[in-house]
């Protein structure tokens, strides 16, 4: 497994689908998954601070998790089949649970839980950027810092 850290999401273009980008800790790679709307706003949401009167989904987790003193220990993203990632939450003791890695990469952020990843699914869907390109990831990163989470309701 590798560590990954969250670079932010961002809407691809034509399509209009959100996506999160991931990058390995000590590594070059970067791992970038198509998400859904809501998954997006809810990690955009959370990099950026902000707090909604009500505690979305992801909050609710968090607080059950607290409430029943079972905490989140990481976040592994552990197989990618059919164009589809897969993740597990290691939760407690030596408890998995399956789930989006999405769902599962807001509620690490919200929890401050590590990230990581399998190296067979880096192997086959990371993509490293050369050096040349390194200005389209500053761009992505100063995208990042202007970007609302309401840029992603549907």
């Amino acid at each position: 497994m590798r560590e990954l850290s969250v670079v932010g999401v961002r809407v691809e273009l034509p399509s209009n689908q959100p996506i999160v980008l991931l990058r390995e800790v000590d590594g070059d790679r970067y791992l970038p998954i198509w998400i859904g709307a809501v998954e997006a706003t809810a990690i955009a949401y959370e990099q950026q601070g902000v707090k909604p009167a009500r505690p979305l989904t992801h909050d609710l987790l968090r607080d059950i998790l607290a409430a029943l003193q079972a905490p989140l220990h990481a976040v592994e993203i552990t197989e990618l089949k059919d164009n589809v990632f897969y993740a597990d939450l290691l939760i407690g003791e030596n408890i998995r649970v399956s789930a989006r890695p999405s769902d599962s990469i807001a509620l690490a952020l919200r929890v401050g839980a590590p990230i990581r990843c399998a190296d067979q699914v880096l192997t086959e869907a990371g993509i490293v950027i050369p050096d040349e390109q390194e200005d389209e990831v500053e761009k992505f990163r100063e995208f990042l810092d202007q970007v609302r989470p309401e840029d992603f309701a549907g």
